[in-house]
């Protein structure tokens, strides 16, 4: 119920403040687990997509931001679970794996961090791990403008437009190669960014 108000709230939000836009909302999975594998450009990135996507999605977050109980209870209320960064954290994985396995989605940047480009090489292959494990497909995802509308040390967005695009789902096959799988969704969400941007130009 929490998770239904606080979108609500951040659509309105988005779409006054920063002209949120979502496309291809119908590629995303009526059913069972999914995860939306994005680009990362800006802080506002996750709730931006959180709010574009058709259904509901679990997101992961530093463990430091549920040192304070009262927040932590409040993101564990909003799909949000704790990872241990910089090292192999086995309980949010296994936590990934079984809310993927009970039908939900997951929201994942294949580039690990924000990144200026999209780009090949950047490509780790944790969004293919999961993706196999879980037995799900990944709905390559396409965040546009939320650099401009807030970079990186800024803390209010502007009315610049910020443009989500979701993508056809990509299925893996057993025993697929987890690195093979997150460069095949980069090539996806590079191939959604240049048709955005000759969209822009007709």
């Amino acid at each position: 119920m929490l998770y239904i108000i606080c979108r609500f709230i951040w659509f309105v939000l988005f779409k006054i403040f920063v002209g949120l836009k979502g496309y291809g909302r119908d590629n995303i999975p009526k059913s069972g687990g999914f995860i939306l594998a994005s680009n990362h450009a800006s802080n506002m990135d996750p709730v931006a997509i959180g709010v574009a996507s058709a259904r509901p999605i679990n997101f992961m977050a530093k463990e430091e931001l549920f040192s304070n109980k009262f927040f932590g209870f409040i993101l564990g209320r909003v799909n949000v679970f704790p990872v241990k960064r910089g090292k192999a954290d086995l309980s949010s994985i296994k936590e990934a794996i079984k809310r993927l396995k009970r039908g939900e989605g997951l929201l994942l940047f294949p580039q690990g961090t924000r990144r200026d480009t999209i780009e090949l090489e950047d490509a780790k292959g944790g969004v293919g791990f999961f993706a196999s494990k879980a037995g799900v497909p990944i709905v390559p995802t396409l965040i546009k403008g939320s650099d401009v509308s807030l970079p990186k040390g800024s803390k209010l967005p502007k009315r610049t437009g910020v443009n989500i695009c979701f993508g056809q789902p990509i299925y893996t096959k057993p025993n697929q190669d987890y690195n093979q799988i997150a460069q095949s969704v980069i090539s996806a969400i590079k191939q959604l960014e240049q048709a955005q941007n000759k969209s822009k130009t007709k």
